[in-house]
């Protein structure tokens, strides 16, 4: 899964896979994409979203950061760690929050310098376009990428669900999930948001 910790679709999505792995045998990894650098250039942005973007670099730049020098696999419990503050204690973002969630980790602390300089960059632009390009244009993030039915690669956008199916109800969504994104030909199925995520 790619994500942006801001997005608080992407974090509901990144719970329900941590629900699958209980039920079903998946193992997910978690890959940075950036919202900001998606819309990067884009006119015609509503101001709302402008403003909401305007402290979205900073945390990917973290978690790049951190990828970096220790591996991916420590995106798992660093995007959980900013995710509960971010959506769940309503953290500020901000170099607080970095170190904070470093510090809990047992990660260096001088990482949360990623945020305000462009040293990695390059590596954030390769993970974006890596989980991005399969999927399509004008889509973010929940992205995931999964084997096929033909044990090729599947990429697509969402589930965007609010709130997070739990249990054997996260397996069901996963399933159906897998159903219609292995079927050749399939590309959309879509309705209506009618209420706010409820983050957990």
């Amino acid at each position: 899964m790619w994500f942006d910790p801001k997005c608080p679709w992407a974090w509901n999505t990144s719970r329900w896979l941590l629900e699958v792995e209980r039920v079903r045998d998946v193992r997910v990894r978690f890959h940075v994409m950036s919202l900001w650098l998606l819309n990067d250039g884009r006119e015609g942005l509503e101001p709302w979203y402008e403003r909401w973007l305007s402290d979205t670099l900073g945390p990917v730049r973290v978690l790049t950061a951190a990828e970096e020098k220790y591996g991916t696999d420590v995106l798992r419990d660093l995007y959980t760690a900013f995710g509960d503050r971010i959506h769940g204690e309503r953290t500020p973002i901000g170099r607080d929050l970095y170190v904070d969630a470093l510090t809990a980790l047992g990660l260096a602390p001088d990482l949360a310098d990623a945020a305000d300089v462009a040293d990695h960059d390059e590596a954030l632009r390769r993970s974006h376009h890596a989980g991005l390009d399969p999927v399509g244009e004008d889509l973010g993030t929940p992205a995931i990428h999964v084997p096929g039915p033909d044990g090729r690669r599947t990429a697509f956008f969402g589930p965007v669900v609010s709130p997070v199916p739990r249990g054997e109800a996260a397996g069901r969504l996963w399933d159906g999930v897998l159903l219609v994104t292995g079927t050749p030909g399939f590309f959309e199925l879509k309705r209506g948001r009618t209420e706010s995520p409820r983050v957990d």
